[in-house]
């Protein structure tokens, strides 16, 4: 994992299938100095070791979290889960509430509700082979530009992008998504009621704005209040990469505005 540390609240950031922990360092830049920051690398991701089942459920990504939050003896934090980070998120804050002082989940990954060990869709399954075939380095290549608003006028955040793409351990991605592939997020939303708040990148191609504006409503109906719902301009899948500046002036303001998120059942 990386860190800064820091005397004010504690802000755990979960990164998404082709990402690491080192993607939200620029970001680290742009939050308040005394904010204590912390991005893991999930299992199977850099140093962090795989799970032991081929075929993990975000419930089992969600128990090793609560291992790593109580190895670091961190008390309630916020948590920031990005794409595939929603569903982990999203499940820790499902299993482990009091744990979760608020929960912000951008550009989720609703994932395919496919029983463990049953048929991924093909374009799932191809992540897998394709990495198998070409390589990291070669897959990165291929994809990362679409995860990136204009690609080709912004090759600086293409090539950020590339670069964590290229370190993805394929053992560790092949359960990420089969992973993904049994996630249900708008089903755990429906059993999440700590304040959580949404965001998007208005230019997303890998998981739309709807895509979000489902989790949030999902959310929504189990809480009976709308969360906020963030949209950042300009930005495509890897929002926080793309825009870190407008990234993290929108989680400040998320994070200032978490009274509003449930508010008063008698209003």
């Amino acid at each position: 994992f990386v860190e800064r540390k820091g005397g004010g609240a504690c802000v755990v950031f979960l990164h998404g299938i082709g990402s690491y922990a080192a993607s939200f360092l620029p970001l680290f830049e742009y939050l308040p100095a005394d904010d204590h920051l912390i991005a893991w690398n999930a299992p199977g991701y850099s140093d962090s070791d795989p799970l032991p089942s081929d075929w993990p459920t975000a419930d089992a990504y969600a128990e090793a979290l609560a291992h790593f939050l109580k190895a670091q003896s961190l008390g309630p934090v916020i948590l920031v889960g990005h794409s595939l980070g929603a569903l982990m998120g999203a499940a820790f804050a499902k299993a482990c509430p009091d744990h979760v002082a608020q929960l912000v989940l951008a550009s989720c990954a609703a994932g395919y509700g496919v029983p463990v060990g049953g048929e991924m869709p093909a374009s799932v399954a191809a992540r897998i082979d394709d990495l198998n075939a070409s390589g990291p380095i070669a897959f990165a290549q291929a994809r990362a530009s679409r995860l990136v608003y204009q690609p080709a006028e912004n090759p600086d955040v293409v090539a950020l992008v590339r670069d964590g793409m290229s370190k993805v351990n394929p053992a560790g991605y092949a359960q990420a998504v089969r992973m993904l592939a049994s996630g249900t997020l708008y089903n755990t939303l429906a059993q999440v009621n700590v304040p959580t708040s949404f965001v998007t990148g208005t230019e997303d191609q890998v998981t739309p704005p709807d895509q979000t504006f489902g989790a949030a409503e999902a959310w929504a109906k189990s809480n009976g209040r709308t969360p906020i719902m963030e949209r950042i301009e300009q930005a495509g899948h890897a929002v926080y990469v793309q825009q870190p500046a407008a990234f993290a002036a929108t989680l400040q303001h998320l994070l200032t505005s978490a009274n509003q998120l449930i508010g008063d059942p008698n209003d």
